[in-house]
């Protein structure tokens, strides 16, 4: 049985889409020592799923929340722990 880590979704809302978000989080995401995924939503809104030691994914989450803070008009969060489900961190189209 794999070990439990944390796991952080994140969504952001606002003017998230068609502005790099994707990106800049997937080259923020190489400084950090966190797995995961970032896509788009139907909805206009950005899903960020990071997962890694809590202080990895904790420190990388609030790096986007700021880089991009200009963009974000709110934030929701839900933390977990649960096995590992990602191996590196990618894009998501």
């Amino acid at each position: 049985m794999d070990k439990e880590i944390h796991h952080a979704d994140v969504w952001f809302e606002g003017r998230v889409q068609g502005v790099g978000f994707r990106y800049q989080t997937l080259k923020l995401a190489r400084g950090y020592d966190v797995s995961g995924t970032v896509r788009n939503l139907p909805d206009g809104r950005v899903l960020l799923h990071a997962e890694g030691a809590e202080g990895e994914v904790s420190a990388f989450t609030r790096a986007v929340a700021e880089e991009m803070r200009s963009f974000i008009r709110s934030v929701e969060t839900r933390l977990s722990v649960a096995p590992p489900r990602e191996r590196g961190f990618t894009i998501v189209s």
